[in-house]
């Protein structure tokens, strides 16, 4: 019934994405508190200078004046600040309760309809650069390709396609590939690296024996593409890390405030080294889902049915009422419990903590995930507000390579620049009331 009825809202529907109008012209924003994303002291009265798809000036009001020919874009009362980055989001994913019925109903249409969709709302949001994680491999490389030609509006896509692990469940093999074996290991990083990916990603470090990762490994450094660890528990950092990962994502499932003694060895090393381990926690999940369980409200919010059929935002939504009674995550009130002192105990090692913030979980929607996440290192991991934004910018580039292009709003740089209204230095939750987004230049929001 889901599947004929799709098919004939698809038919109808047509999705259609506006792009706005093509980079090159002449603009300034003028008027809002400037945040570079450096940490550095705010700039009142801020103008910005746009020429084409890049940054030409940064100054203010009565110092640098404003060409004649520039569209003027008033961010008076606004915290004017780089685009955000999100560094692990899952666009074939929309926040569904049931992941067999999604993968079922939805995963073949996530080309065409899912990760458009997602990656639209991301922008929006706010994110103008993202990382998406675990999505088919043609319909990853395909939406990447699609946003950067500006054929349909998204962040600045880096993809790895599916995570490669052990023993992934069968219903999953389009976004989990299993690996039997170093030969296994190595020829599906061979087809990564030939389709295209950015990075890889591998699930369960620990699960792997020494030939295992360290063919993986070997395969991704000769091909020059990264590979991040996924942490289900503390066990996999050790050895990830040991094995070259770049980095690591997710926080894993393990109840213990403080992290191992090895796994926090293994960090420390990385910093003695001025080679801080990246860490993407994609803690909001958990605090999001505590929430919404005292008030479901904000599913009820448009903004993350942008660019969706009606027929899934409704299978969606549907799925998720009454929460209290759905099984969406492994002991959340007890990994909720510890959370903040686990991610005290990862900074204490010295990782750097940057934005990932698992959008596309349950009940973890793109138009919310990002700044939820911000909020959530703000208030858990106890980072300040400015280190926070730094953390979800020119941290994030730095990670990424691509401080030189981007994470700033520095002179030279891509002009990607979102507005908020209210002080989000003092209330970091004013990352939600996105006013403003540019991206390359062009204006979506």
């Amino acid at each position: 019934m889901i599947r004929r009825g799709l098919a004939l809202a698809l038919a109808a529907f047509g999705l259609a994405l506006s792009l706005s109008a093509a980079a090159g012209e002449l603009r300034a924003l003028v008027g809002g508190v400037l945040l570079d994303g450096s940490g550095g002291p705010a700039l009142p009265d801020s103008v910005i200078l746009i020429d084409g798809d890049r940054i030409m000036a940064v100054g203010q009001i009565g110092t640098l004046p404003v060409p004649a020919l520039a569209e003027v874009i008033s961010t008076e009362g606004m915290t004017v600040l780089p685009g955000l980055w999100d560094l692990d989001v899952h666009l074939s994913r929309l926040g569904h309760a049931d992941g067999a019925r999604w993968d079922e109903s939805y995963v073949p249409i996530a080309e065409r309809v899912v990760m458009p969709a997602a990656a639209h709302q991301l922008l929006l949001a706010g994110v103008t650069s993202a990382r998406d994680v675990a999505s088919p491999i043609e319909a990853a490389i395909s939406v990447r390709e699609r946003i950067r030609t500006q054929r349909i509006p998204g962040p600045t896509l880096y993809v790895s396609g599916p995570v490669l692990e052990k023993d992934a469940p069968p219903r999953t093999h389009d976004y989990r590939w299993n690996i039997n074996g170093p030969v296994e290991a190595k020829q599906k990083v061979e087809r990564l690296v030939r389709a295209g990916v950015d990075f890889i990603v591998v699930g369960a470090a620990n699960d792997w024996t020494e030939a295992e990762i360290a063919a993986l490994s070997v395969t991704a450094r000769d091909a020059g593409v990264p590979w991040y660890a996924d942490v289900r528990h503390d066990a996999d950092i050790a050895p990830a890390l040991a094995h070259g990962a770049r980095g690591l994502i997710g926080l894993g499932t393990d109840l213990a405030p403080e992290l191992p003694e090895a796994a926090a060895a293994a960090l420390r090393a990385g910093a003695a080294r001025d080679l801080p381990v990246a860490w993407t926690t994609g803690v909001s999940a958990l605090t999001n889902h505590e929430w919404l369980l005292r008030n479901a409200e904000p599913l009820d919010d448009v903004r993350w049915r942008e660019g969706l059929p009606a027929i899934i935002a409704d299978d969606v939504r549907g799925s998720l009422r009454n929460l209290s009674t759905l099984n969406l995550y492994e002991t959340p009130a007890l990994r909720r419990a510890v959370l903040g002192q686990r991610l005290r105990s990862a900074r204490a090692a010295g990782t750097r903590l940057l934005v990932g913030s698992d959008a596309g979980l349950p009940a973890h929607v793109h138009s919310r995930a990002t700044w939820q996440e911000v909020e959530a290192l703000v208030l858990e991991a106890g980072l300040t507000p400015p280190e926070a934004i730094r953390a979800a910018t020119l941290d994030a580039a730095l990670a990424m390579g691509e401080e030189h292009e981007n994470g700033s709003v520095s002179p030279g740089k891509y002009a990607d620049i979102i507005a908020v209204r209210g002080d989000a230095l003092r209330h970091i939750e004013r990352l939600a009331d996105v006013e403003i987004v540019i991206r390359h230049g062009s204006r979506y929001r």
